[in-house]
Order: structure tokens, then sequence, then C-alpha cells
């Protein structure tokens, strides 16, 4: 009977000692960027070659930001020599460039389109929110370019002590990154890399409300990278350096913390009727090779953050992800998504009944 117990524990520890040996063989980096979440069902999919018919003389650099309008268009937002903003239609074929020469292009960070087809390009560079109608001229801008001036101003002094810490103004961001709306019209901006908030203005650009500074307590936010709105109004924040997806309601009031799909770089809210929420624990621009194997993937989820199940790995080929940055999910199952280090835009089909 001894011999018996003995043999069962010996055969336990070695059934256990692969999943044991892998957790202690990760780094400390893929460790913390590993999600949370592990046996998540798996969603098929697959990338359709070429989406985007790019003209003979015009190149996309980064992928930063992917949107379509409800004519099915889709508008890619690029850093390459100079930040641009190109669109093309239903079918993939190119029909312009909007903002050429725009004195907020500098450096590109998100687009997205409003219930009526408006674009909206986030800009981190100028930092600024730049709003074009449907036309492609501009109709509102949100935020101010710095001048050299400012720069000039805003120098430390010799005296590291003597200089005040910044306070975030109202209509001045400092490297903003995303932007909503409710069903009000009213707007919303993640001004995530100097101020970690996020600004509440009515439809006329007026500030009315914001929340954040930087921790990581409820409420708190540590590069709010990008957000999206659900039909209630409630805002959903990819809070990328804590890790986490925080939830306020209309009012910017603290709701739910999600904190188990890794580091939301992007995340997206399907229309509806019925919303799903989609994040991705984006494989990070750094190119750590240790990090390709536990990052990558994208959740989709419901709302309360219950997971559905996930799509999609680190690397190169088609239905790999590197750097995704931005996810345009208005047919929840026909996803467009950018990504950094390979400069392209992708065209994803899912089949979430497996078909």
């Amino acid at each position: 009977m001894l011999r018996h117990c003995r043999l069962v524990l010996a055969l336990a520890a070695c059934a256990s000692a692969p999943l044991y040996a892998q957790a202690q063989t990760l780094p400390p980096a893929a460790l913390a960027a590993r999600a949370k979440a592990q046996n998540v069902p798996e969603i098929p999919f697959e990338s359709v070659p070429n989406p985007l018919k790019w003209p003979a003389n015009i190149y996309l650099g980064e992928g930063i930001g992917v949107a379509t309008n409800s004519k099915g268009h889709a508008f890619v937002y690029t850093r390459s020599q100079r930040t641009r903003l190109f669109e093309f239609d239903a079918r993939g074929n190119y029909l312009r460039e909007i903002g050429e020469g725009l004195y907020g292009f500098v450096f590109a960070h998100a687009v997205r389109v409003d219930a009526e087809d408006n674009i909206w390009a986030v800009d981190e560079g100028s930092n600024m929110v730049i709003k074009f109608n449907p036309e492609g001229r501009v109709v509102m801008t949100l935020g101010h370019r710095p001048e050299p001036a400012d720069a000039l101003a805003a120098t430390p002094s010799a005296t590291p002590s003597a200089t005040p810490a910044a306070v975030p103004g109202k209509y001045i961001f400092d490297r903003p990154t995303d932007v909503g709306w409710d069903a009000s019209g009213n707007i919303f901006v993640s001004d995530g890399y100097g101020n970690s908030r996020v600004v509440k203005y009515d439809k006329h650009g007026r500030y009315i409300t914001s929340v954040g500074s930087k921790g990581s307590e409820p409420g708190q936010l540590n590069l709010p990278h990008t957000l999206a709105m659900d039909a209630k109004g409630n805002v959903y924040v990819g809070d990328r350096s804590n890790r986490r997806i925080q939830v306020f309601d209309n009012d910017l009031k603290f709701k739910a913390i999600y904190d188990n799909v890794g580091a939301p770089w992007a995340v997206c809210i399907s229309p509806g009727p019925h919303q799903y929420l989609f994040a991705s624990n984006s494989f990070p621009d750094a190119n750590d090779s240790t990090l390709a194997g536990v990052t990558g993937e994208i959740y989709k989820m419901e709302l309360d953050g219950t997971i559905l199940g996930k799509f999609g790995k680190a690397g190169k080929g088609l239905g790999q992800f590197s750097g995704l940055h931005e996810i345009d999910c208005r047919n929840p199952d026909e996803l467009y998504i950018s990504e950094i280090q390979l400069w392209r835009v992708q065209k994803l089909i899912l089949h979430p009944s497996g078909k």
C-alpha cells in the first residue's frame, strides 16, 4: 500500500512538472506580460490578404490607427515621413488623403469615426484632437500644438525643487491617445502619456469634468492608452501601464476594473444591438522576443468583463499581430486592426460559432 501511494505521488509530480517548469523558466518580464486569464477558448478566424489597395506612389508607415464609417470605408492614420490620414472604400480601393500638410498632424495616435461619419484624429505630437466632417474639412479642434516659446517656458530651472508640477488644463493635453462619444454627442478624450486622465466635453467642445491622476488605485490611471464607449455612455479605458481596463460611468465616476486580459493597448466596443468589448494584449513595440510567446492575443468579452474567447498571437504572418495599436469593430465578426512594427492594416473575419 505504501509503495502504491508513493508511485501515485510520483506520477502526479511528473504530470505537473512541465507546467511548473514553464512558469519557473519564464523571465519576470514575460510573467508580468502574460494575461491572468488562462484556458480561454480560441475563436477561429482568418486574415484577408491585401485588404487595402495602395497607389504605387503612396506607402504606409507605422499602422497607428484604423476606423470605418457607416459606408464601410476605412480610414488609416499613419506615421511615415510625416503623419498622414487616408481613406479607402468598402472594397479597399484608395479614395483620398485627408488633411495633407495639416498643422495639427505631427505624431499620429488614433483615428475614430462618430455616429454622423465625422472623422476624428488624435495626434499625440501636436497635443490635439481634430474633427473632420465627412467631406474632410476641419470643423473642430481640441487642444493646442505647443509653440517653440512654450517649450522654452517649460524648461526646468537650475533648481529642480523650484519647478512646480504642471497642472493639467481644461483644454491643454499632454500626449493624448484616444477619443469617444456618448449618444448626446459629449466628447471623451484620454489624455494619456502626460496627464493620466480622461476628460469630458460637451458636443461643442466645452469642458465638463475629468477623472484620473497618475497612480494604481481605482480611479487612478497610468497611461490611459485607449478608450471605448458603450450605448449607455459608460467609458472603458485601457489603463495600459496598470495592465487593466477601468470602467467609468457617464459622469466619469469609477465603476469597475477588469485586470485579467493583459495590457490593453487597444479596446473597441461593437455598436450592438448586443455589444461586445474587444481588448488587445499587444506584443509590445520594443520587440522583446521573450514576450512573443505570452502576448499578441485579442480578447472578446461581454461588457461586464466576462471573457468569451481570444484569437491571434504575436508574429509577422497573416493572422499574427505585432504592436497592434488600434481595433475597429463596427462589425464584431469583421475587424480591422493596425500594427506598428509591421507597417500594415489587417482585416480579420471571425468565426465565433466555429463555422
